[in-house]
C-alpha cells in the first residue's frame, strides 16, 4: 500500500477583514457557482480553495467569515485572499448602481443573493478553466482541473481535499495548477488522460502560443475591454463566451457580459429576447445593464440556475 501522507498543517483561524458576511447559500454561489472551479466544501460547511500558490479554507463563525491557510503561509495568503475576494471594493455600492429600480427581475435576483460578488482570479488559471468548460458542467470542469493539478502541478506542501475525480476518501498531495509554460511541455496524449477530451488540443495549442509569447497574457489583461477581448479571440478554443468569462472573472472587467445557455434562457424568458443570437443578447446586456453588466450577469445566471424551470 502507498504511504499515507501526513495530515495538513493549518494556521490558526482568524476573522476575515471587512464586513462581507454572506449567507451560506451566497458564499456557495460565489465560490462554486460557475466563476471558479477550485473550491470544495465538506460536511461541516468548511470551504477549501486553491489558486496560484495559495490554499485557503473559509468557514462561518456566527455571522462572520473566518479563514486559515497552510501553516507558515498566512503572511502571503492573507493579502492574496483579500484581493481574491475583492475585499477592497464596495460591492454594495456597485450593486446599487445596477438598474434594479427600473428592472423588476434584476431586483428579484439581487434580493435572492445579497452580497454576491465577482472573484478576482489569476488570469492564466481563469483561461485554463474556461478552455475546459466547453459542453461541461461545473463539477466536470473541477475534475479536469483537479487532475491537471494532481498530475502536473507543483507541490504546495501538506495534503489537500480529494477532488471528486479522485474517488475514495484518500487525500491527494496538494498541488497548484500547472502554468502555461508547464502545459506547453505536456504532450496532448498526457493532457487527455486528465479527462480533457477534445479540449486537450485547444489547451496544448494555447500553451504553445503563450509559451512563445511570455508577456502576451499579462499585456492582454491590461488592455481596454474591446482590445483585450479581440486578442483573446485569437487563441484556439476561445469564443465570445469564453473570452468574456476570462475577462470578467480573471481580469475584473465588469463590463464583460458572458452569454451562455442560462443567460440565453434568462433574457428570453424575463426580457422577451427569444430567438436572439448570443452576440445580440450580449450587446443588449451591456447596453441595458451598463458598465457593470458583468455583475448583473452573475445575479441573472445564479437566479436562472435555481429557478429556470419556472
Amino acid at each position: 500500500m502507498p504511504p499515507v501522507p501526513p495530515p495538513i498543517a493549518w494556521s490558526d483561524w482568524q476573522a476575515l477583514p471587512g464586513d462581507w458576511s454572506p449567507s451560506p447559500a451566497v458564499l456557495a454561489e460565489t465560490l462554486d457557482g460557475g466563476q471558479a472551479f477550485c473550491w470544495w466544501s465538506d460536511a461541516s460547511g468548511v470551504w477549501t480553495g486553491r489558486w496560484a500558490e495559495h490554499v485557503v479554507q473559509l468557514r462561518h463563525t456566527g455571522r462572520q467569515l473566518a479563514w486559515r491557510t497552510l501553516a507558515g503561509a498566512a503572511a502571503a495568503a492573507g493579502p492574496a485572499l483579500a484581493r481574491y475576494l475583492g475585499l477592497d471594493l464596495d460591492w454594495a455600492a456597485l450593486t446599487d448602481r445596477l438598474p434594479w429600480r427600473t428592472d423588476a427581475h434584476l431586483a428579484a435576483c439581487l434580493g435572492e443573493y445579497p452580497g454576491l460578488r465577482i472573484l478576482r482570479q489569476p488570469l492564466g488559471e481563469t483561461l485554463l478553466g474556461y478552455l475546459c468548460s466547453a459542453t461541461k458542467q461545473i463539477v466536470q470542469i473541477k475534475q479536469m482541473l483537479a487532475l491537471l493539478a494532481a498530475h502536473h502541478g507543483a507541490p504546495l506542501g501538506g495534503t489537500g481535499p480529494p477532488p471528486p475525480a479522485a474517488g475514495g476518501d484518500a487525500a491527494l498531495p496538494c498541488r497548484q495548477l500547472p502554468g502555461w509554460s508547464e502545459l506547453a511541455a505536456i504532450p496532448e496524449a498526457e493532457l487527455r488522460r486528465c479527462q480533457l477530451g477534445f479540449r486537450a488540443r485547444f489547451i496544448r495549442e494555447t500553451a504553445l502560443f503563450l509559451a512563445a509569447r511570455p508577456d502576451w497574457l499579462e499585456t492582454t489583461g491590461r488592455l481596454p475591454y474591446p482590445e483585450a477581448k479581440a486578442r483573446l479571440l485569437e487563441l484556439p478554443g476561445v469564443g465570445e463566451k469564453v473570452a468574456d468569462c476570462v475577462l470578467l472573472f480573471g481580469a475584473g472587467r465588469l463590463e464583460a457580459f458572458p452569454v451562455d445557455v442560462w443567460i440565453l434562457k434568462a433574457l428570453a424568458r424575463r426580457y422577451g429576447l427569444a430567438e436572439w443570437k448570443p452576440a445580440q443578447v450580449a450587446q443588449f446586456g451591456r447596453a441595458h445593464f451598463g458598465p457593470l453588466a458583468g455583475l448583473a450577469q452573475q445575479y441573472l445566471f445564479s437566479w436562472e440556475r435555481r429557478h429556470g424551470h419556472r
